[in-house]
């Protein structure tokens, strides 16, 4: 099987992997420089570096590459290590770089406002497959949103039905209404999505967040919540509440070690009995 036409079908099919490339040689090795081997997600393989202890290695340091999302230099002295004397080496050293294999980063954004109309531009340009959800069919077009994948003109409640984030998906909420803020993030705090996001200021997302925690929606699943969303640029404009929620996402993307804003505010804030008494002072991003 072609690898590059197997790194394809991952991709597509939105699944993980990770490629292995013997970029250095010294000496005798049971391959040769550029051999490749693709390592999927179930832990399955194409291609070869040349098998043995060697591969055993890059195998497992390719899993743990999946999951980091950050690629690996391995250095093997096949001298010196009697484990990798397997007869099938004559004794070399080799650099092998393991690089992860990631699905395309889909990002929901539900609403068609000014924000998401920048949103949309901004986050394709960074990288991410954009749909974009709106009940509005006058609103919902691809006219209005040419950087998207997919525009959907369709009810929220039918929306939902219709998706199915997975874990490397990303869901952003900014429509033109509390009430609808409120029925997606019900629905989205329930799903794989790696990242959840809604606008607007802490008040109104305390009195959402009260509202679902009533109906029974556990409160654990508000922690991995970013509201008010986007980094804390001092973002007042659509174009630049684009850039704030952008640049959060790609923090979460690319694991950022700076600490973001989520709800754990507002569970801090509760134990402290001041969530009555939090005031409507300028958050991340407000409502456009």
């Amino acid at each position: 099987m072609d690898i590059y036409e197997q790194i394809v079908q991952l991709r597509r099919e939105g699944r993980r992997g990770a490629v292995a490339t013997i970029v250095n040689v010294r000496g005798s090795i049971p391959s040769f420089k550029t051999a490749k081997m693709l390592v999927r997600d179930d832990g399955s393989i194409v291609g070869t570096i040349g098998g043995g202890c060697v591969e055993a290695d890059v195998w497992q340091a390719a899993r743990e590459v999946m999951e980091s999302e950050k690629p690996r230099t391995l250095s093997f002295d096949l001298n010196q290590d009697p484990k990798y004397d397997t007869g099938l080496v004559c004794g070399g050293t080799l650099e092998v770089f393991v690089e992860p294999v990631l699905p395309p980063a889909l990002l929901y954004v539900f609403g068609a406002g000014h924000v998401a109309i920048n949103l949309c531009q901004v986050a394709a340009n960074a990288g991410f497959d954009v749909i974009v959800t709106d009940d509005r069919t006058s609103y919902a077009t691809k006219e209005r949103f040419p950087a998207a994948r997919e525009v959907y003109g369709l009810d929220f409640d039918e929306a939902i039905q219709k998706l199915d984030p997975n874990e490397t998906s990303y869901i952003v909420i900014v429509t033109r209404g509390h009430r609808d803020d409120m029925r997606i993030l019900r629905w989205a705090v329930q799903t794989r999505a790696r990242y959840v996001g809604m606008i607007g200021s802490k008040r109104k997302v305390i009195e959402i967040f009260k509202t679902l925690r009533g109906e029974g929606v556990p409160a654990s699943l508000f922690d991995r919540v970013h509201a008010p969303i986007g980094l804390d640029i001092g973002a007042i404009t659509p174009e630049e509440i684009a850039v704030a929620i952008t640049a959060e996402l790609i923090a979460i993307r690319r694991h950022a070690d700076a600490a973001l804003p989520h709800m754990s505010w507002f569970r801090s804030a509760e134990t402290r009995s001041d969530v009555d008494n939090a005031s409507d002072a300028p958050a991340a991003v407000k409502r456009e």
